[in-house]
């Protein structure tokens, strides 16, 4: 069935199966987001959503509900019924068990263990099977989930506070508060729905953040009860000068520090004390040279390179990593730019002037305008005082 032959009751149906599975933004990585609703005769008669994973994915919580009820029914799901034993079992198969007559679903399943063969068992069991409606707004609320199935890789959100002069810190790195508390907040939902934070040094030692998620402050009954999965935290740091007393390190959830493979770059101390403190270490290559080794200086640039962020990109996406934020000052920002390694630049900005000696958004050093990134507006939003603005890559 094509999306525009579904009736009025069909988009109602998957509309609430959205709804539904956005319940659980903040609770289900490296799962995506699902939402299921069995209806009959124009009637509701179950719903339900996945949680978080190893718990039962949503078709199956919406079955337990309508128990009997279930044979001859119409299932509505906002991704392809999954057709492989992972965690829990099939979908497909539990759906074929409870006699429903028609199953809608949204979209395929990227993942490549699925990919369309859910829905041709539920076929060829004899179930009608329509896909399609409402696909966009599937495809929108699992972006990361579907670039690792299809692409291998998680998404990528750059976010920085500036003023409106295009500023993030004093010149002596003093930069709190730019944005207002309404702002800050919606940070937070950000980092509650990511699967990793990235951050440098440079912020680590400057601000001392701990990049946690304080989902009190902010999530209310329209989310899943429990507790919010803490992202891994990601602190870039080429030379292992993390202090073992950063917030960033102490604080509650995993955090790796990802340090360069060049001789004597981990010291053995160093290194014992971090783990002690409770990081994982993991050692990556340096970022490629930007210019001829044998230019004279060549040498000390290489050892001030940062590393590299394809290789990190990689660990990530090993890591089942399905949306990654990137908090961190202009020069690793610049970088992720530089190297095209970012799906979203999200900028909040405020309604104040920080003066031309103020640090910028992003150290991009060009010199031409044909170096110029363009990028495409998604969203402009007020949040409080300030305005949240998000682009992405053409």
């Amino acid at each position: 069935m094509s999306a525009g032959r579904f009736s009025d009751f069909d988009h109602e149906c998957m509309a609430r199966a959205l709804e539904l599975a956005r319940r659980a933004l903040y609770t289900t990585d490296p799962n995506p987001r699902v939402g299921c609703v069995l209806a009959h005769d124009s009637l509701i008669i179950a719903e339900g959503f996945h949680a978080r994973a190893g718990d039962p994915h949503a078709e199956r919580n919406a079955l337990a509900t309508a128990g009997e009820h279930a044979r001859g029914a119409t299932a509505y799901v906002t991704l392809e019924p999954c057709s492989h034993t992972g965690r829990t079992g099939p979908c497909a198969d539990a759906l074929i068990e409870a006699g429903v007559a028609r199953v809608v679903a949204a979209m395929e399943d990227p993942n490549p263990q699925v990919a369309g063969t859910g829905l041709q068992r539920l076929r060829d069991a004899g179930i009608q099977v329509d896909t399609g409606l409402q696909e966009a707004d599937a495809r929108a609320l699992n972006p990361g989930f579907v670039l690792r199935m299809s692409q291998g890789r998680p998404l990528i959100r750059i976010k920085a506070a500036a003023s409106l002069d295009g500023r993030t810190a004093m010149a002596s790195g003093e930069s709190q508060w730019i944005t207002g508390p309404e702002a800050r907040e919606d940070v937070q939902r950000l980092r509650a729905r990511s699967s990793a934070i990235v951050t440098g040094i440079g912020t680590v030692l400057a601000d001392r953040p701990s990049y946690t998620v304080r989902p009190e402050q902010w999530r209310h009954g329209e989310y899943a009860d429990g507790p919010v999965r803490a992202p891994l935290r990601v602190i870039l740091d080429p030379a292992l000068r993390t202090p073992v007393d950063s917030p960033v390190v102490t604080a509650d959830g995993p955090c790796l520090i990802a340090h360069a493979d060049d001789p004597g770059a981990a010291p053995e101390e160093r290194r014992r004390a971090l783990e002690h403190a409770g990081a994982e270490l993991l050692a990556l290559p340096r970022a490629r040279a930007a210019s001829d080794p044998a230019e004279p200086g060549a040498a000390t640039r290489a050892e001030r390179r940062g590393l590299d962020l394809h290789a990190l990109t990689a660990e990530l996406t090993r890591r089942e990593c399905n949306e990654v934020l990137v908090e961190c000052g202009a020069t690793l920002a610049g970088a992720f730019v530089r190297e095209a390694l970012f799906d979203e630049l999200i900028v909040y900005l405020a309604p104040t002037l920080l003066g031309a000696d103020a640090r910028g958004l992003l150290d991009l050093p060009f010199e031409r305008m044909d170096q110029q990134i363009r990028l495409q507006w998604s969203d402009l939003r007020r949040v409080g005082d300030d305005l949240r603005l998000t682009l992405t890559r053409p």
